[in-house]
């Protein structure tokens, strides 16, 4: 049961740097991005490539897979730059579904559907697996503080004021003298590394990946995380990813506590608890869990 906990909260840690990073490029710069599992995707193969077989040191390895994410994304917001709302999401999505693909067909580099395995993780085989478990629960949480740390005084500087001028009203950001596009690409980097990031710690951690580990369903999870913990606001991220957690969990036991059903329909049922339990959430506390601080004061 305690390697069981630990586990959990391994994700759930992992979960909120995916939401931090989602924080970044929606919440802040309202940058609609459903591709999310598609750079979790690339941190993680980056690192597991390198690592497996280059043998490149894991340190190296997760910032090497940080940094192709941060690429990936800033590439692909100068190709979409004038995309705004639905077209811009379309074509995000999109992007997560060919890095998904390339990694089921290209056999010569991601060993297709059947993934990478051997994946070195910290001090793996010198602990045992409940230490192992708890190291990973600490650097997977150090690196949640560390981000949000980061996150919130880069929110507090003119720098995050800008990104929100850009979400509330672009063309007046434009006017004001701001160079949007630059604005616009830094900010969905810095999203996408910290996604790199997890998606690295995801492949050191587990040992393996696969192109099922990130099906859209990814995003999902985490773009409801966001939503419930309250966009634009750091701690609202990291809160949200946890309810995330709890909820996908707690309806584990759930539904495994009602006989007669099968399979299949405890499955569906713990879908439609989660969905029920964050429709709810949402209908009582519209701005989420911890809304966004308003910046602004009142008039006089």
């Amino acid at each position: 049961m305690d390697a069981y906990l630990a586990a959990m909260l391994v994700f759930a840690g992992l979960y909120a740097l995916m939401a931090l990073g989602l924080n970044l490029a929606w919440g802040l710069a309202g940058m609609v991005n459903l591709g999310l599992a598609g750079f979790v995707a690339v941190g993680a193969y980056g690192s597991a490539l390198l690592t497996v077989r280059l043998g490149w040191p894991m340190p190296l390895g997760i910032a090497a897979g940080t940094l192709l994410a941060a690429v990936a994304g800033a590439g692909l917001a100068l190709l979409v730059a004038r995309l705004r709302g639905d077209y811009l999401a379309i074509v995000t999505l999109g992007f997560a579904e060919v890095i998904r693909l390339i990694a089921s067909n290209e056999t010569w580099l991601t060993n297709g559907t059947d993934g990478i395995s051997g994946i070195p993780g910290p001090l793996r085989g010198a602990v045992t697996p409940q230490q192992f478990n708890l190291v990973l629960l600490g650097l997977v949480w150090g690196s949640v503080g560390l981000v949000f740390l980061l996150s919130a005084r880069l929110s507090h500087s003119p720098f995050g004021r800008v990104l929100r001028a850009l979400r509330e009203d672009e063309e007046v950001a434009a006017v004001a003298g701001k160079p949007v596009l630059a604005f616009r690409v830094r900010a969905f980097a810095l999203g996408t590394a910290i996604c790199g990031l997890a998606g690295a710690l995801y492949a050191h951690y587990n040992g393996y990946v696969a192109p099922d580990g990130f099906a859209p369903l990814l995003t999902i999870y985490i773009v409801l995380a966001l939503t419930a913990g309250g966009g634009g606001s750091m701690r609202g991220a990291v809160a949200g990813a946890v309810l995330v957690i709890v909820l996908l969990e707690g309806t584990r036991f759930l539904a495994g506590a009602i006989p007669g059903l099968a399979p299949v329909q405890h499955a569906a049922l713990r879908e439609a608890s989660v969905a029920l339990a964050l429709l709810l959430l949402l209908r009582w506390r519209q701005q989420g869990l911890i809304p966004e601080r308003t910046l602004t004061k009142a008039a006089p």
